[in-house]
């Protein structure tokens, strides 16, 4: 069984216009690409760390990494990415997930 892919994305925002017209976009893409938001935005708190409290946190679950890389190299985040481009700062990564022990 493959491994599940995690979408992980800190985000600051700047133009919350362009960032709603983005996540529309995103969404779509997402739901196209079989992903599902499992943490949009919620409250965060800092537990331990050095960490710099984060505006927003995004984590998405795709079936497999490879179908997280290809929602994000599609024509369709692509388009969304450029809607964002002076909208915010966004960190992002794709992260491997542990199969189920069940």
């Amino acid at each position: 069984m493959a491994e599940k892919g995690y979408i992980v994305a800190e985000v600051k925002v700047h133009d919350a216009n362009a960032m709603a017209r983005y996540r529309l976009m995103s969404q779509a893409a997402v739901e196209q690409y079989g992903g599902r938001f499992l943490v949009r935005g919620g409250a965060a708190e800092i537990l331990e760390g050095k960490w710099t409290p984060p505006q927003r946190m995004i984590v998405v679950e795709f079936d497999t990494v490879e179908q997280a890389k290809r929602f994000y190299d599609s024509a369709e985040y692509q388009a969304a990415r450029k809607v964002r481009e002076n909208a915010a700062e966004m960190n992002m990564l794709v992260i491997a997930g542990v199969d189920s022990l069940i």
